[in-house]
């Protein structure tokens, strides 16, 4: 992790379940370098198999396939990925929700939403106080 940085950078990955990327999040995590750990939220191989996710038709000549359907026992003559958008939209939320909320100051975000709150009752009562005026035009 980067020295200058003080507090924990955690990072959390969605994305489809595919070589390439498999592939990115490495490199991504290799270039930044600035991670205090990092999760893959989204898909992996076990909710790929848990929600039974249909398989679409994977990048013909992904130099990476070979050693992804190696390491998950896939047919190297075939490459196939899974796309996170088949995975229920009810339960994607889910997994995203649960993945933060250990990071989340709930505290902090019930004082925002109040924030936020009040601010739309203050631009509401604006708004309903402008005075009606008819746009200009032919009478």
């Amino acid at each position: 992790m980067n020295s200058n940085r003080t507090r924990a950078a955690p990072r959390r990955n969605l994305g489809d379940f595919d070589a390439s990327g498999a592939d990115i999040e490495r490199d991504w995590v290799a270039r930044t370098d600035c991670w205090s750990h990092v999760e893959r939220v989204l898909l992996t191989h076990d909710q790929v198999r848990e929600y039974e996710l249909p398989t679409a038709v994977g990048k013909v000549g992904d130099p990476r396939w070979a050693g992804f359907a190696s390491r998950y026992g896939l047919d190297p003559g075939r490459p196939v990925q899974w796309e996170v958008e088949t995975l229920d939209p009810a339960e994607l939320q889910r997994l995203v929700l649960a993945s933060i909320a250990p990071y989340i100051d709930q505290a902090v975000l019930r004082d925002r939403i109040a924030q936020e709150e009040r601010q739309r009752r203050q631009l509401r009562a604006f708004v309903e106080g402008w005075p009606h005026r008819r746009p200009p035009g032919p009478e």
